[in-house]
């Protein structure tokens, strides 16, 4: 039996895509308020698609019939053309062949490799912080951004790279991506964006952003060294099918994505954790007490995650309250249904995780911080959590990001208390990932 869904007005959707642009996360939650969980909209007031923010439908798109689904190419393609057309932008048989390729290099025995590359540069951050914090409080927002961008260089590299250069890459992939998001949420846009040069204006920014890393990589190749890095990974990596390596394009392009998938991500919930921490003292004086008797001072390894439950709980409540993945599409390939709800063959769904994150109906006190929902034994919907997305297209790094929120927190409270010193509320900035909408400031102390 099918089911009609309510409709926003295509004008009430054009009138409101400039603050959509600004709030989404407020937009969307008023559309919710009025008309379900689910529901038809436009995308700035031009494509129309479907909305869901019901934890099933989601994982029947992403999971459960995802061969029915891929990425929306008008989406995906705008992306991939600034910052490259590797995993996150590509789908299909290229998706497949890719994925299988650079799967293994995620694998959590590769991944404790790594662990002392992160280690490093986690306690070289904290010593710098150490100086700045009898000036005052520190913006974590700012300073978890550099460390996350210090850890995905490490991981990628494992050799230093000029501070130039690497602020020069984190500018330009910021920039990027911002200008990705407008012209996805004002498609009305492009032709303006096309006549005033800002396109072209982007375009020489992704080039420049190019020969930036291809210099890196070529200056991997021409030392004929090998470490145990990220990028050793995808150089080593040969085709099933011909045994041939990626061509220099395309490791380009996966290495962009690395940036891009694994250094805003990590550094968005880093900063979150200090803010959810500081809004909670009694939750930041559990984690230090089960870090102190666990690890007595000595630093965190690979093997000692596992003893540390009430972290992994932290980290995982962390990205329930702002999940990296908070929204994404998908193209429908064949008429579909689910629950009576008619898919026709073409349409966008728009799923909507960070909705399903928050609703009350799937969640006990869902606006609280409360990391002992996801202790051992504790009854939770899991079809309502998906922090980086669910099915095939999860995202590939998912262990590498709360491996690095792991060591990255362990490290900070086992040397500081951590006081939050904001006045007000801190926003939410949703772009490709939740970034915070200015500065946490934090008081840190020495233990």
């Amino acid at each position: 039996m099918s089911r009609q869904i309510p409709s926003i007005p295509r004008l009430q959707t054009l009138l409101n895509s400039v603050r959509f642009l600004r709030d989404p996360l407020a937009v969307i939650s008023q559309n919710i308020k009025a008309y379900g969980d689910t529901y038809v909209f436009y995308l700035g007031g031009v494509v129309r698609a479907l909305f869901t923010a019901d934890p099933a439908f989601i994982q029947h798109v992403l999971q459960k019939n995802h061969r029915n689904y891929q990425k929306s190419p008008t989406h995906f393609r705008e992306l991939g053309h600034f910052v490259g057309f590797g995993l996150l932008t590509i789908d299909g048989d290229h998706w497949l062949r890719q994925r299988r390729l650079i799967q293994p290099g995620f694998h959590k025995s590769r991944l404790q490799n790594l662990t002392h590359l992160m280690n490093g540069v986690i306690q070289e951050k904290i010593a710098k912080m150490e100086k700045q914090a009898s000036a005052g409080p520190l913006d974590m927002t700012q300073h978890m951004m550099e460390l996350a961008f210090g850890i995905i260089i490490q991981s990628i590299f494992s050799t230093a790279v000029p501070d130039q250069q690497l602020q020069e890459i984190s500018d330009k992939i910021m920039r990027l991506q911002a200008f990705v998001i407008r012209l996805i949420r004002q498609p009305y846009l492009h032709w303006w964006l096309r006549a005033s040069g800002q396109y072209r204006q982007h375009e020489l920014m992704a080039a420049e952003l190019d020969e930036i890393i291809l210099g890196l990589i070529r200056y991997r190749r021409a030392s004929g060294k090998e470490r145990d890095d990220l990028l050793q990974m995808l150089l080593d990596a040969r085709y099933e099918d011909n045994g041939e390596p990626m061509s220099e394009q395309q490791l380009l392009d996966e290495v962009k994505i690395l940036f891009v998938a694994g250094h805003e991500t990590s550094a968005n919930a880093l900063a979150w954790a200090f803010y959810l921490l500081g809004q909670n003292p009694d939750k930041a004086v559990q984690l230090q007490a089960e870090l102190d008797a666990v690890l007595a001072g000595r630093r965190p390894n690979f093997d000692d995650l596992p003893q540390l439950p009430y972290l992994a709980q932290v980290v995982n409540e962390v990205l329930r309250c702002y999940p990296p993945a908070w929204i994404t599409d998908r193209l429908a390939l064949a008429d579909d249904e689910f629950n009576g709800v008619k898919i026709a063959k073409g349409s966008i769904v728009a799923t909507y995780i960070y909705g399903a994150h928050h609703a009350p109906e799937h969640w006990e006190r869902a606006d609280q911080f409360l990391p002992e929902r996801f202790a051992k034994g504790a009854n939770w919907n899991s079809a309502a959590y998906l922090p980086f997305g669910s099915g095939p297209r999860m995202c590939i790094g998912n262990h590498f990001a709360v491996m690095e929120m792991q060591l990255s927190l362990a490290h900070f409270f086992q040397h500081f208390h951590c006081t939050l010193k904001n006045e007000q509320p801190v926003g939410v900035r949703p772009l490709i990932t939740l970034r915070p909408e200015g500065p946490i400031w934090v008081e840190l102390t020495r233990k």
